[in-house]
C-alpha cells in the first residue's frame, strides 16, 4: 500500500506542477500534448492520426484544433492526395510555442527530479519501466 500511496501522490503532485507550467506557457495539457506531436511528427498530420496519438475521440480533437487554430499555432491544410482529408500543420507562432514550453516543460521536470541524483533517477526509470512492461498490453 505504501508503494502505491506514494506513486499516486507522486502522480497528483506532478501533474499539478506541469499543469502550472504549462498554463505559465498559455497551454493547456491537451493542446500541449497536439503541439508537441506535431513538432515530433516534423511533417503535417492528419487530425485522425493526431487524435490515435493522444488517445482522444475525433470530437474531442476537433475542439482541441479549434482552439489552437483560433490561437494561431496551427493551421489546417487540404491533403494532396486525399480531397476529403485536412492536414494539421504547426505555424510559425505554434513552432515557436511548443519550442519555448518544452523548455519550460523539460527545465520543469528536471526541478522535480532533483532530489534524486543521477544513479538514482536511472534507477527509478529502469524499475519503473520494467514494471511497466509487466503490466501494460
Amino acid at each position: 500500500m505504501a508503494i502505491f500511496g506514494r506513486i499516486g501522490r507522486m502522480a497528483a503532485l506532478a501533474g499539478r506542477e506541469i499543469d502550472e507550467t504549462l498554463k505559465d506557457q498559455g497551454l493547456a495539457s491537451g493542446e500541449f500534448d497536439v503541439l508537441a506531436t506535431l513538432r515530433r511528427a516534423a511533417e503535417p498530420l492528419t487530425p485522425t492520426a493526431l487524435y490515435q496519438s493522444t488517445m482522444l475521440t475525433s470530437g474531442a480533437m476537433t475542439a482541441r484544433l479549434d482552439r489552437l487554430e483560433r490561437q494561431g499555432w496551427i493551421a489546417r491544410q487540404p491533403s494532396p492526395t486525399d480531397r476529403r482529408s485536412l492536414l494539421v500543420a504547426l505555424t510559425p507562432a505554434g513552432n515557436a510555442k511548443i519550442d519555448q514550453a518544452l523548455e519550460a516543460h523539460v527545465s520543469n521536470e528536471w526541478a522535480l527530479l532533483e532530489p534524486l541524483n543521477s544513479a538514482e533517477q536511472q534507477q527509478l526509470a529502469a524499475l519503473l519501466r520494467r514494471w511497466l512492461l509487466a503490466h501494460e498490453e
